[in-house]
């Protein structure tokens, strides 16, 4: 690997989530039928979480897109869970306050999880600033389910791209609780991969988090 697409070995960090409390009460978990292992086998494939996050403006909805459409050519089953999407349906009800951000998160950890227990890779590009929540989510995976992938790129070149124009209105103080302006980011300490957005291309990022997947036998070589 280059100094520009870092990666490091899968490794599960037990810890007590705060993601699976429930509030009802006379509910039992119900074991599905078919098992994870089987729709695994039935897939040629193994399922996981490949969470992407980082600045707005870093690349990752596009790198999202991008590796779902090359999963696809390679006959992976594979989705996209993108961070706009989901607050026009599933989380339209949050805003971006520190506790909504977390509600957010959880949602998302959630409903990726019954989406890899189904037998797919599931891809997430939500910013997801805080590293206690993405650790969180972590702990609701199967050991080695979980890439934690930091699209890393400079503020500079964020603002640079600023697609949909968020600094500019974040400067003029239009956008409160602001990521990397009026908002903290807490970047990954130790992903599973690391993509320098601003120095790969989007085609050389794609093909190094699939030589990941390859690696760590999620999916097989072509």
């Amino acid at each position: 690997m280059t100094t520009i697409a870092k990666v490091r070995g899968s490794k599960f960090i037990p810890m007590k989530s705060e993601l699976s409390k429930s509030q009802a009460t006379n509910i039992t978990w119900h074991d599905a039928g078919i098992n994870h292992l089987q729709r695994h086998n039935l897939n040629g494939h193994k399922s996981c979480v490949i969470w992407f996050t980082g600045l707005s403006g870093s690349g990752k909805s596009t790198l999202a897109n991008r590796l779902d459409a090359a999963l696809y050519d390679l006959k992976v089953r594979s989705y996209v869970l993108d961070g706009d999407n989901l607050r026009h349906g599933l989380n339209c009800n949050l805003g971006f306050s520190p506790e909504d951000r977390k509600e957010n998160i959880r949602r998302v950890g959630e409903t990726a999880k019954l989406m890899a227990d189904a037998g797919l890779i599931v891809i997430t590009a939500f910013i997801s600033p805080y590293r206690s929540d993405r650790d969180a989510v972590r702990t609701l995976l199967k050991p080695g389910e979980f890439f934690e992938t930091w699209i890393d790129c400079s503020l500079e070149t964020c603002r640079q791209r600023d697609p949909k124009g968020l600094y500019k209105r974040a400067d003029a103080g239009e956008i409160p609780n602001f990521t990397g302006i009026s908002a903290p980011y807490e970047a990954p300490l130790n992903p599973e991969i690391t993509i320098c957005s601003d120095q790969l291309s989007e085609d050389e990022s794609v093909t190094e988090i699939i030589a990941v997947l390859q690696e760590m036998e999620i999916i097989v070589k072509a």
